[in-house]
């Protein structure tokens, strides 16, 4: 009988302990900490933006008027000269081609006036009617490639002063229409809005 007293008694004495433990720890989980976090704001970096040269344009034009493509590298378009030179040395090789063409044909044509022999010419099969058309046709595709090859000249021109007008074009976030859409955090339906800021 003494062990089983001895038993419950400690039984007991360690029953009463957990209580008081848990007493201690519910105690404990009521404290409540509160932790200050440091919240980054995000940096807005600031674009550079040129100071306003009113003759920039001027001189883009005037530099691709010069050299062509001198205008693009001057406002920094660099990808834009490689299609500058292409395009104007296209129309230089259709004008020579069709300059050439032309020339044989009235080379042809002339020595048959003066009466001479064709020779080993690729025209000879081709009578008087035929090499005059052929004279006209290379002639009008030669003016043709004179024109186009002077309009590309000024297209390059124009758009090297029209680049550097648009880059001195103020585009910043002090004045800016951004369209949101939101969720609502009860329904998780979407909500619309639309912001305008305006800043000095």
């Amino acid at each position: 009988m003494k062990i089983k007293s001895f038993h419950i008694i400690i039984l007991l004495f360690f029953c009463s302990c957990t209580l008081f433990a848990q007493e201690e720890n519910e105690n404990e989980e009521l404290k409540i900490v509160t932790e200050q976090v440091a919240v980054k704001k995000k940096k807005r970096r600031k674009k550079k933006i040129r100071p306003y040269e009113p003759l920039a344009p001027a001189k883009a034009a005037f530099y691709s008027a010069i050299v062509p493509g001198l205008g693009q590298a001057y406002t920094g378009k660099y990808w834009k000269i490689p299609i500058v030179y292409g395009a104007i040395g296209a129309g230089i090789y259709f004008y020579t081609f069709n300059n050439d063409q032309y020339n044989e044909a009235r080379d042809l044509f002339k020595r048959r006036l003066a009466g001479l022999p064709d020779g080993d010419n690729r025209l000879s099969i081709l009578d008087n009617e035929q090499l005059i058309d052929r004279q006209r046709r290379f002639r009008r595709d030669q003016e043709l490639s004179i024109l186009i090859t002077v309009g590309l000249y000024v297209l390059n021109i124009v758009d090297a002063n029209v680049t550097a007008h648009l880059q001195q074009f103020n585009i910043s976030k002090d004045l800016s229409f951004n369209p949101k859409l939101n969720f609502n955090e009860f329904d998780a339906k979407p909500s619309y809005g639309v912001s305008l800021t305006y800043s000095f």
